[in-house]
């Protein structure tokens, strides 16, 4: 197996597992298992289990933000835009498997010992609103109107992931629509 295949074969075990279980519940014994790719190579892809962690990380932020945009970009009309957010958010709280945002779920385990882990949150969650800001000028609206609109989205992540609903991002959609309203 070259290394690109490995890599990509353990990335995805990473993924399924830290995900489902949690990093700190998940050794690399259990991605090697899972990913089929030796111990020792799996340690020459990445060197550390938080080198392990940052691909994961890396890789899922890429994944996630292209699926927002593929949703977005279903609509032309500004404001339709900005509520498919919230329509993309109810999608994805109903796959199965939904376990919450993966980087709040990193950050509450390893934010505090990890700085690595604390910045790739971070920077997913200002990638995140900065969207949400392109948006909102875009739709030719005050553009402290995008911090709220991100908190509702924030919130409806978290909300969803305890109680195991996708309700929440329905109930976000329409705060963000009475938002919206305002704002104009």
């Amino acid at each position: 197996m070259d290394s690109a295949v490995a890599r990509e074969r353990a990335l995805d075990a990473a993924e399924e597992l830290f995900y489902a279980r949690g990093i700190q519940a998940v050794g690399m014994d259990a991605v090697r298992a899972a990913s089929g790719v030796s111990l020792k190579r799996l340690y020459q892809l990445f060197p550390a289990k938080e080198a392990l962690v940052e691909a994961y990380l890396l890789r899922r932020d890429v994944r996630w933000r292209q699926r927002l945009a593929d949703r977005v970009d279903r609509h032309q009309d500004p404001r339709e835009r900005i509520l498919a957010v919230y329509d993309r958010l109810h999608e994805w709280f109903s796959e199965p498997g939904f376990h919450g945002c993966a980087w709040i779920n990193s950050f509450g385990e390893l934010g505090a010992t990890s700085p690595r882990v604390a910045e790739l949150a971070r920077a997913h969650k200002q990638a995140v609103r900065d969207y949400l800001r392109t948006l909102v000028s875009d739709a030719g609206l005050p553009a402290d109107t995008a911090d709220p609109l991100h908190l509702l989205a924030e919130g409806a992540m978290t909300t969803a992931a305890i109680f195991g609903s996708p309700e929440p991002a329905l109930q976000a959609k329409k705060a963000a629509a009475r938002l919206l309203d305002a704002a104009r």
